[in-house]
């Protein structure tokens, strides 16, 4: 796929309404003008998220997040740029026109493509062979012994790999893939990494299996269970690391989940993909599994975007609580609030399921206790309580773990939660959270070596200075004022070595983006860095009003412009003056630009010595940015 046009862009932005589309993921109340919600992004209870009908932006007064409709499905569901574009031009009925690209970019995405393209085919291939192959009665056996029939194998497109390779291998021979592509996506693997030519062997091999989809439902990888026991494997396998499957962002699960939540506000974390399954299958659809035990940072914050609360449903045995420790440490520290559903021993949510039923697990949920309640009780029936010696271990990994959440007023109240239970002074338990907190840091600050983790990066927004961030408002928004604007180049070029963020004003201007179309504004918006668009999205998000005269006003803060461009020029020679060893000639080219300086002023209504700019600029018989330019 190449270049998508600016113009397809503002097509696409065109025919989708941001109310409608963000009111399709969270309710919008009407506002004025305006609409309101609670922040999708960040927990708060009272509404500071607000989306603009005219601009068609949002802006979160809480958070800082804003944007335009791609943005949003962006940042909601985690998607890449083109992907967003893709699901809201198929809604809105626009087809994608195609610009040349860069030739490696473009094999990229054709790669990328050809294996989303192999996992979606090998998927339907593998529940083809669970329906139809007699070699694989076992495998429906199992599935019946676990209370899973035909219809729920379909939902979830179970499969099964044959054991026979050559079964699977002909099949991607049929279909003109190659050996290199069953490698690249990890379905196969090279018997010799030294020796290519020494072929290939199918990684999974009569196993169930379990197609792994990422956050809008396409195949990226395969977990496979074992059917029968093999010392020699383990029960689950699953796929390598791909281009298209990184385990750290994955939640089994979670793209037939989102909806319901969205509508709980929880969501249900179990440790298998058949308890999931089960989750689902008995009405409970907000259920996902984690792809290991602990959480990662993105994964807590895919879930952040959907949920406040996670409930841990793990097995009751002493794996599954260390688990809980781990998954809780990730999600805490987005700020979600982590509870502990407590199955009896021996169970999994599968098992209790067909046992005692749907309502018997709502009710279980419903019961779920505190993280820091299930801990102690936990550690108390284990006998670990009744010395002094054990008080203070159990108060050293509370602490630890209190210190890992991100919302410190629930911090603050679980706080006072471990230390009635312990039987301690909160003010101890305060003083270790302090330590710990400042030993993470200190941590998280060293360079770390070898690590394969991916790092991200965070992306500041363009420093704007308070009247060219103006200025870029009327450049988007008032076409008399970017006309007027774009013929003061040679003014706003001298400026941009005194006052940031000139040169984003003079991308606008030199786009030209038109102020009567929300489409086009938001489309030229996002085709720019992201720090560029961090920094204009908060702009128009922030809900300032263009004025009646978008002239008048660019002309004024124009004004004001040179007025800050003067005043940081008559500081830049007094402190040349100051300077020792200076010539007398250079003195005297100073003082001359002082008074310059000193006279330009004066024709701005404005002093050297005036703290702030006037609430309103006085306008000069002579326009006062012609003097000062040389």
């Amino acid at each position: 796929m190449g270049l998508i046009p600016r113009e397809t862009i503002e097509q696409v932005l065109a025919a989708t309404d941001i109310v409608d589309l963000i009111n399709s993921y969270i309710p919008l109340k009407r506002a004025g003008t305006n609409y309101k919600a609670n922040c999708p992004f960040h927990h708060e209870k009272t509404p500071s998220f607000n989306v603009s009908a005219q601009n068609q932006f949002y802006h979160c007064f809480g958070c800082g997040k804003s944007g335009n409709a791609i943005s949003f499905v962006m940042e909601h569901e985690g998607l890449l740029f083109m992907d967003a574009l893709k699901k809201l031009a198929s809604k809105a009925g626009v087809h994608l026109d195609e610009e040349p690209d860069d030739p490696n970019a473009r094999a990229a995405r054709k790669s990328r493509g050809r294996l989303l393209d192999l996992h979606r085919e090998a998927s339907a291939f593998f529940h083809e062979q669970l329906r139809k192959n007699p070699d694989c009665q076992h495998a429906r056996d199992y599935l019946k012994s676990r209370g899973f029939g035909r219809e729920m194998a379909e939902r979830w497109e179970i499969g099964w790999m044959p054991e026979n390779a050559k079964t699977f291998l002909d099949w991607a021979r049929e279909r003109k893939y190659t050996g290199k592509d069953l490698v690249g996506s990890g379905l196969a693997a090279l018997k010799d990494e030294s020796r290519p030519a020494a072929g290939i062997y199918v990684r999974f091999r009569d196993r169930l299996m379990f197609p792994i989809r990422n956050e809008v439902g396409d195949v990226i990888a395969f977990s496979g269970r074992q059917l029968r026991e093999d010392p020699r494997s383990g029960k689950y396998i699953n796929s390598p690391e791909t281009d298209i499957f990184k385990k750290s962002n994955v939640l089994f699960g979670l793209s037939m989940a989102k909806k319901a939540i969205l509508k709980e506000k929880t969501v249900i974390i179990c440790e298998g993909q058949i308890d999931a399954i089960a989750c689902h299958e008995s009405g409970v659809e907000n259920a996902i599994a984690s792809q290991g035990t602990a959480f990662t940072p993105h994964q807590a914050r895919i879930l952040k975007r959907y949920a406040q609360t996670a409930a841990l449903c793990y097995d009751a045995d002493s794996a599954g609580i260390k688990a809980s420790e781990g998954a809780f440490r990730g999600l805490a520290a987005e700020g979600l609030s982590v509870v502990m559903v407590q199955l009896p021993a021996g169970y999994d949510p599968d098992s209790f399921l067909r046992e005692h039923g749907v309502d018997g697990f709502r009710k279980l949920v419903g019961e779920a206790t505190g993280f820091f309640d299930f801990k102690i009780q936990v550690a108390r029936a284990a006998g670990r309580l009744e010395t002094a010696e054990g008080r203070a271990q159990m108060a050293r990994e509370c602490t630890e773990l209190l210190a890992a959440m991100g919302d410190h007023a629930a911090r603050d109240q679980q706080i006072n939660v471990v230390a009635s239970m312990l039987g301690l002074g909160s003010a101890t338990l305060r003083e270790g959270i302090g330590a710990a907190v400042r030993k993470s840091k200190t941590q998280s600050q060293r360079p770390v070596r070898g690590q394969d983790a991916e790092e991200e990066v965070t992306v500041a927004p363009v420093p704007l200075d308070r009247t060219v961030g103006y200025l870029c408002h009327l450049g988007l928004t008032s076409a008399p004022a970017q006309h007027f604007l774009g013929e003061q180049f040679e003014t706003l070029h001298e400026a941009k070595a005194w006052v940031e963020g000139v040169g984003l004003l003079e991308k606008i201007l030199a786009a030209s983006p038109d102020p009567g179309s929300s489409a086009a504004v938001n489309a030229f918006i996002s085709g720019l860095r992201k720090s560029e668009q961090m920094a204009l999205n908060k702009l128009m998000g922030a809900g300032d009003v263009t004025p009646a005269d978008g002239l008048q006003a660019a002309e004024q803060s124009l004004g004001m412009l040179s007025a800050v461009v003067l005043q940081k020029r008559d500081a830049a020679v007094k402190a040349a003056l100051n300077e020792p060893g200076i010539s007398p000639e250079r003195m005297k080219e100073l003082l001359e630009e002082a008074k310059e300086i000193a006279g330009l002023l004066r024709w701005t209504g404005r002093s050297l010595y005036d703290d702030e700019l006037p609430q309103e600029t006085i306008k000069a018989e002579k326009k006062p940015w012609e003097k000062w330019k040389k």
